[in-house]
């Protein structure tokens, strides 16, 4: 638990991305994007030995360079990963992507709010990692793993291409849509009454200043983002599903946002998810967006779906939403010990 980074029994490099699905983008972000690529100890000397990888994503504001933040007694996940694999785990490829973008994130969907990232996930990085390095190129030995937004996007991937990503692991991840957003709609509609109703012009307010000096910015940045991967209009321009001087639920634009919710989406993509090897889901006993709820309802969905039980893992822990990072490397594990070989 020193406060300074430690050295690593495996190596990381740091990598940039030209993703043509990211070019053009609407929102005028950079296509070219930094990739770590951490390999495990030993991967240099067996130059015919390949490796399952694990993708993991960042939550909501989250971008690659915050996997090096440290916080008090504890290390970050590219120092614990680290630590597993020189302890014994079973060696992986572990690849940590950037998503970020002007709003703060993508929920790692395709959208003419903010882009193409589910594509940039799926049709770049992944072909990029597997050209570059010695990987099991084969969804059995394809994990994705995530927190928050980061868990949402572990959730949605495997179902929308289960050709690619074969295990999951979703640390309060975003679901059960109805139960972590809608608490929401009421503050923000009084957090809106300062700016006449007009979430645009909060917009144009937060970005004029230095980020998150109003006590409405974080709430805001959050629904306002996420409308724009989830309910954007045609030209892009986020659409919030409530309206904004009243609260009152816009229902067309509400079930744009409950299509997209995991715990709905699972009947529909049962055959993939029966076809998973190994799911990990967690959750805070107290989540403040009522997570734990949304990973017991996805892990009915998962074992309504026909997904075995003893493929799937699901835990909820004292806490909160926030200083979850020591169960990553839980779940890394176990994961690492289920992937194909």
């Amino acid at each position: 638990m020193l406060p300074w980074s430690a050295e690593l029994a495996g190596r990381i490099d740091e990598l940039v991305i030209d993703a043509p699905a990211l070019r053009g983008n609407p929102l005028g972000d950079p296509h070219e994007r930094p990739l770590w690529v951490y390999l495990p100890p030993g991967y240099d000397d067996d130059p015919a030995q390949r490796h399952p990888t694990v993708y993991v994503i960042q939550g909501y504001t989250g971008h690659v360079a915050m996997w090096r933040n440290r916080t008090p007694f504890r290390q970050p996940l590219p120092e614990t990963a680290d630590a597993l694999f020189a302890a014994g785990t079973p060696p992986c490829i572990v690849v940590f992507v950037d998503a970020w973008t002007s709003y703060g994130g993508s929920q790692y969907v395709d959208s003419p709010g903010t882009g193409a990232y589910h594509t940039y996930l799926c049709d770049d990085v992944v072909p990029f990692v597997d050209e570059r390095y010695r990987t099991l190129a084969q969804r059995e030995s394809r994990a994705i793993a995530g927190k928050s937004s980061g868990g949402y996007g572990a959730m949605i991937t495997p179902m929308l291409r289960p050709d690619l990503f074969g295990a999951l692991a979703s640390h309060a991840g975003d679901a059960l849509h109805e139960l972590c957003y809608v608490p929401e709609f009421g503050p923000a509609v009084r957090a809106l009454r300062r700016y006449d109703g007009d979430p645009a012009r909060w917009w144009a307010d937060f970005r004029s200043r230095p980020a998150f000096t109003r006590p409405e910015d974080e709430l805001l940045v959050g629904l306002y983002g996420v409308a724009a991967c989830y309910s954007p209009a045609p030209d892009g321009t986020p659409v919030l599903p409530f309206d904004p001087r009243t609260g009152v639920i816009r229902p067309e634009v509400w079930q744009r946002w409950l299509d997209a919710d995991p715990v709905r989406m699972a009947p529909r993509h049962a055959d993939a998810l029966a076809s998973l090897v190994a799911v990990w889901l967690d959750a805070g006993t107290s989540d403040e967006f009522s997570l734990d709820l949304g990973a017991l309802a996805f892990r009915d969905a998962l074992l309504a779906a026909g997904l075995p039980e003893e493929r799937l893992h699901c835990e909820l822990f004292e806490g909160r939403h926030g200083g979850i990072d020591h169960r990553y490397p839980l779940a890394l594990d176990w994961l690492a010990r289920r992937l194909a070989r």
